[in-house]
């Protein structure tokens, strides 16, 4: 799972809430890019999108 830290205060928009870009709901959260999008949402994008080398033990590659 993805965890993205977002402590910074680049993240937050102080200006008001716009729509997450994922799932629409209100959030004063922003991308790195600037986009709005709740943090979980972005995670859980991310694990979705993202390819992952298969570890299953004993499979070849």
């Amino acid at each position: 799972m993805t965890l993205l830290d977002w402590r910074s205060p680049e993240h937050f928009d102080h200006n008001g809430d716009k729509a997450c870009v994922i799932c629409d709901k209100p959030t004063p959260l922003r991308s790195d890019r600037g986009k709005p999008v709740h943090k979980v949402c972005a995670e859980e994008w991310i694990d979705t999108h993202t390819w992952k080398e298969d570890t299953t033990p004993g499979r070849r590659r």
